[in-house]
């Protein structure tokens, strides 16, 4: 007897699959933090007066990356074409690009525009999600309000500098 198509998949492949998402996402990220750590630029910018503490930033994205890979697994467990996929494959390449941007290049404003991309982006996958996958869509609305306050963030250091 063969399986059939819209039978779920055996439960040691989805479990493969959701270590590989979280496994990349965070590698990735932490990996990215790691060679763009903030250094005497960052130290020496003027920063808005909400600006939270630098130890904040590691266990905040630690989460969120954990987070923004179990909504990818979920949306490439129901349609690995559908919008919601591509939003999320967009949303990884755009965060990935922005600390490079700011903390290696200092292109601040730059940064900025990456980040309210991001931010659209990031909106755009909860709005289509809603819809097909409720799951994937509410686990990332931390991630949005993070990247919503980190745009502010962002936003004070361009103008402050």
């Amino acid at each position: 007897m063969t399986p059939h198509e819209d039978e779920p998949p055996a439960p040691s492949s989805v479990s493969r699959a959701l270590i590989l998402f979280v496994v990349l996402v965070l590698g990735i990220g932490l990996a990215i933090g790691y060679l763009t750590v903030p250094g005497l630029w960052y130290l020496r910018l003027a920063k808005p007066g909400f600006t939270p503490p630098n130890w904040v930033f590691a266990p905040a994205w630690t989460t969120l990356y954990v987070l923004i890979a179990i909504a990818g697994w979920v949306a490439w467990q129901r349609d690995r074409d559908s919008r919601p996929m591509r939003l999320w494959w967009i949303q990884m390449l755009l965060n990935f690009c922005w600390s490079p941007i700011f903390f290696a290049a200092h292109l601040t404003g730059l940064a900025l525009a990456v980040i309210l991309l991001l931010l659209v982006t990031i909106l755009a996958f909860i709005a289509t999600a809603w819809r097909s996958d409720r799951i994937a869509a509410l686990l990332f609305l931390p991630y949005a309000a993070w990247v919503a306050f980190a745009s502010a963030l962002n936003a004070g250091v361009y103008l402050l500098n």
